[in-house]
């Protein structure tokens, strides 16, 4: 049987992403036997993959309760083959409604190896309380915000400041020439579904006020996308579609974007984009988050947040609009004003997440955690 140096999880696109990133800064020094769960850029690496991060999809409250058999089962699964493997350590990215409750499981049925949290969960915006069971079930908190270690001062969980993982791209080089507009309505299906059809319309106002706007599309559910561009009019001669894994190299030309809610808006203010951020939520999700779950936040979107003034303009829920939409795309694109606040916004933000290789900091610590575990299991047998 393999013994296992690290078990890594990631069941989202941004995890996915990090984790892909991570592993690269992990195989420069040494060669890890490594168990998955992983998305298609983890899967570039050479890890044994026990799950793919496609089991994991759900969006929404609602989803997670429709999905909720599914998930028990991947849960216990999951929790057998750590069991089983026991790996010297085991690291979580995000996800941490189920990531948690698992870190919890697992100390339960006797697991002793480091366990590490990568991403802090939202605890400064709710459910506070989580930052308890971390302190109880976690060897090391990675947080990728600078503000993020203050909150969990009433706890004695080691909590390290690694910097931001995709501070990196805002040291790239930039294309002197953005006249791409771009439009990301996400990477899940049920995303995609929900939020398109008001980003087309806001296509559709703009190509009215300028018919040579040029518009690229991250296409990841390509036969919707096209029928309701067909639907509306819009001729494709204007259009760009390219896959998600080449995001960064249109970034690079874009102008403005048009965005859904998630990681994607922090890449686009690091690459200098202003962008309008969309996010269609149900209205039983809606009643569930504000009156059961409390969530009440001055700010929404991930920049605004940090920056804590929204220089995105965020529709959410009930002020997704065709009319917003429209509104704030023509604003940002073709008033200086809102477009040079936001630029400035963006640089910000940059100087606020400014630190050294996030990446080389998490696997240092991941190495220190590799060395205390062998060195405790030395110890064992000596004794």
């Amino acid at each position: 049987m393999k013994k296992y140096d690290l078990f890594i999880f990631a069941a989202e696109d941004s995890a996915d992403l990090h984790g892909y990133n991570l592993l690269s800064e992990l195989k420069k020094t040494l060669n890890l036997k490594i168990l998955s769960v992983s998305g298609p850029r983890m899967r570039k690496h050479e890890t044994d993959i026990f799950l793919k991060m496609e089991d994991f999809h759900v969006m929404g409250l609602t989803d997670i309760i429709f999905s909720l058999p599914r998930m028990l089962k991947l849960f216990f699964k999951l929790r057998k083959k750590l069991l089983t493997e026991n790996p010297k350590v085991i690291i979580f990215i995000d996800y941490p409604d189920f990531t948690m409750l698992l870190e919890k499981s697992l100390r339960k049925k006797g697991f002793k190896n480091q366990i590490i949290h990568y991403i802090a969960p939202t605890v400064w915006a709710w459910r506070k309380n989580r930052m308890f069971a971390l302190e109880k079930n976690v060897d090391v908190l990675m947080s990728i915000f600078p503000f993020e270690k203050a909150y969990f001062s009433k706890t004695k969980l080691d909590v390290r400041y690694i910097g931001h993982p995709l501070y990196d791209i805002s040291l790239e080089k930039n294309e002197h020439s953005r006249d791409l507009i771009g439009i990301f309505p996400g990477s899940r299906r049920n995303e995609i579904l929900r939020n398109f059809t008001y980003q087309v319309h806001a296509m559709k106002e703009l190509l009215k006020i300028d018919q040579n706007l040029k518009f690229a599309i991250s296409n990841n559910f390509s036969s919707f996308i096209e029928a309701e561009l067909k639907k509306n009019n819009i001729n494709t001669k204007n259009i760009i579609f390219f896959p998600f894994e080449e995001n960064y190299t249109f970034m690079k030309k874009m102008k403005f974007a048009i965005a859904t809610s998630g990681t994607i808006n922090l890449e686009l203010a690091l690459h200098k984009v202003p962008t309008v951020v969309n996010f269609k939520i149900k209205k039983i999700d809606l009643f569930l988050g504000k009156y059961i779950l409390k969530i009440n936040l001055p700010f929404y979107c991930i920049v605004n947040i940090i920056l804590q003034k929204e220089i995105f303009f965020e529709l959410y829920g009930p002020h997704l609009t065709f009319a917003n939409i429209a509104k704030c795309s023509k604003q940002l694109l073709f008033e200086k004003t809102y477009y040079q606040n936001a630029l400035e916004g963006c640089e910000n933000l940059t100087q606020i997440l400014k630190s050294e290789n996030a990446n080389k900091n998490a696997a240092a610590i991941i190495f220190e955690k590799l060395k205390y575990t062998q060195d405790t299991n030395k110890k064992n047998i000596n004794n």
